[in-house]
């Protein structure tokens, strides 16, 4: 069979191309289900949750008993009252054992046919079924590991809340009423915030801690390093000639590592490009500009991911303020783990902390995120309808031609805005250039926030377009000092880029100012500034 890179579902070594686990699964064994942890794998949509609970099961059966249940297979019915969902738990229970025959040689037979016959049993409790789980745990040869993924779709059911209160009891108590080794859960939600999803909205920022779960703190996104093993098979399979490293460097740059990303880019360059035309070659797709490419064509699909994060953003009004006024003003956000808004972010994948401070979690998400909040403004914005009309004349055979975008900006902008106070310029001026930019550039070129240069003051845009890239720092004019900060910092980024030609777009509250551009030669850089 021929492996192919995967975004539906599990992911299995031998059918798909994919980051190898074992590391991971290892560190998970010896820090976590050794030592008997109760923990919860709580990460965004789409993180590789369950294809890691299937690599970690059978990475374990050799020392351990694993049941792994999967709560997408119980429908509502199943958690209308403890008996109904006591007899399907015990159910599973026996269908797992009965899949897995092995299984059933390292339990007391007697004592696991108590157990699984009480689906059966119409005067079934909850207390009860434990009672028989815990004795097939203290009688079972090996210790007994308990998996369920997909514990958000039981989270709504005070039933299932009931379901952990008695599993914390009897783990709490596990000297002197055995039951499993080690229990883990997948999902979305930390499990304190399964209890805080059934509870009225006044009361969600008040929900008790579930104190027994241990931390689970290991990074799950994918190294530069683990992305390049995965290309380097890929490439032994197919003889293509790239050059793994630095490809694996440029996915990493759009994805942080964000394991459904990586392989969604990577489908789209194995399957939809080499149906374009410009990439008929092969050779020519597993390329930094195959790479971009394969963003550009992510970012316009439809994929439950985004929808994921679209949802959440119009669900918590608090959240879409919080990731404006990160993007378009600069504003950091501190970090602390008391804010609602901010738990919300993390826990859903969407924002990252570096130790002080949260950012958004990816390129992709960013520019996602950039293109809704535009997209919202852009029928009602006299800059973007502007840029629209005038779209033909900064295009020249095929090239983008940055000088003209930033001189008709400067122009329009000073004619629109220029009477309009410091603190509104600040606020949206780079707003407006996005604005101005995007409907340009939009179908043919990508461009992305730096996030490592975002701040109050200054904003980098780079902008791919038709193969050549475009540096642009914006910023707000502080004085000639600061001015020339800004420059030096400009032509350090463009080695960085390898670059010789760079872009700035000063907003500038000097009455004084000459509005229109300016070239600028620094050592062997030349720098294009427009002043607004």
């Amino acid at each position: 069979m021929t492996r192919y890179f995967n975004t539906e579902g599990i992911c299995r070594p031998k059918e798909h191309y994919m980051v190898r686990l074992d590391d991971r699964l290892k560190m998970i064994k010896d820090q976590y289900v050794d030592k008997g942890k109760y923990f919860v794998i709580n990460r965004g949509r789409q993180y590789g949750k369950t294809t890691t609970l299937r690599a970690l099961a059978e990475y374990l059966k050799d020392d351990y008993i694993v049941i792994s249940m999967d709560f997408q297979m119980m429908s509502t019915a199943n958690f209308a009252d403890e008996h109904i969902f006591s007899a399907k738990f015990a159910g599973l229970i026996d269908r797992i054992f009965s899949r897995e025959k092995s299984l059933l040689e390292d339990v007391n037979e007697e004592d696991f046919q108590t157990l699984v016959t009480m689906k059966n049993r119409k005067d079934l409790t909850m207390d009860v079924m434990f009672e028989g789980i815990s004795r097939v745990c203290e009688t079972a040869q090996k210790p007994i590991v308990l998996m369920i993924d997909e514990v958000d779709n039981a989270s709504n059911y005070q039933v299932f809340i009931d379901f952990l209160a008695m599993l914390r009891g009897y783990y709490l108590n596990r000297d002197y009423s055995p039951i499993f080794q080690s229990v883990i859960l997948a999902g979305v939600y930390d499990i304190k915030n399964l209890k805080l999803k059934i509870r009225p909205d006044a009361a969600r920022q008040y929900n008790s801690p579930w104190n027994i779960a241990a931390s689970f703190e290991l990074d799950m996104s994918f190294s530069t390093d683990q992305i390049r093993v995965m290309l380097k098979e890929y490439e032994s399979d197919q003889h293509i000639g790239m050059h793994t490293g630095s490809i694996a460097e440029k996915i990493w740059q759009y994805t942080s590592g964000y394991p459904y990303l990586v392989s969604a880019i990577c489908k789209i360059m194995d399957e939809n490009l080499p149906m374009q035309k410009a990439f008929a070659d092969r050779r020519y797709i597993w390329t930094e500009q195959g790479v971009e490419e394969a963003v550009k064509v992510l970012l316009n699909k439809r994929i439950t991911l985004f929808d994921s994060m679209i949802k959440h953003i119009h669900e918590y009004p608090g959240l879409k303020e919080m990731l404006y006024i990160m993007l378009f003003k600069g504003e950091q956000v501190a970090y602390n783990a008391d804010n609602h808004t901010i738990e919300l972010a993390c826990m859903f994948g969407y924002v990252v902390e570096n130790g002080v401070y949260i950012q958004v979690a990816n390129r992709i998400f960013e520019t996602r995120l950039y293109n809704l909040f535009l997209s919202e403004e852009e029928l009602s914005n006299t800059m973007s309808k502007i840029a629209k009309q005038d779209k033909s004349q900064f295009i020249v055979e095929g090239k983008l031609d940055m000088e003209n975008v930033l001189q008709k900006f400067a122009e329009h902008f000073s004619d629109i805005y220029g009477e309009n106070d410091t603190k509104f310029i600040e606020e949206y001026g780079r707003k407006f250039f996005l604005l101005y930019l995007r409907p340009i550039i939009n179908g043919t070129g990508n461009y992305y926030i730096e996030a490592q240069t975002r701040d109050a003051g200054r904003t980098d845009v780079v902008v791919d377009y038709a193969g050549e890239q475009f540096i642009i720092e914006m910023k707000i004019w502080r004085g000639n000092a600061y001015n020339e900060r800004g420059e030096k910092q400009l032509t350090e980024y463009l080695d960085y880029f390898h670059l010789d030609k760079g872009y700035m777009l000063s907003f500038n509250f000097n009455k004084k100012k000459e509005i229109g551009l300016k070239t600028i030669r620094i050592n062997e850089k030349v720098i294009v500034e427009a002043i607004v």
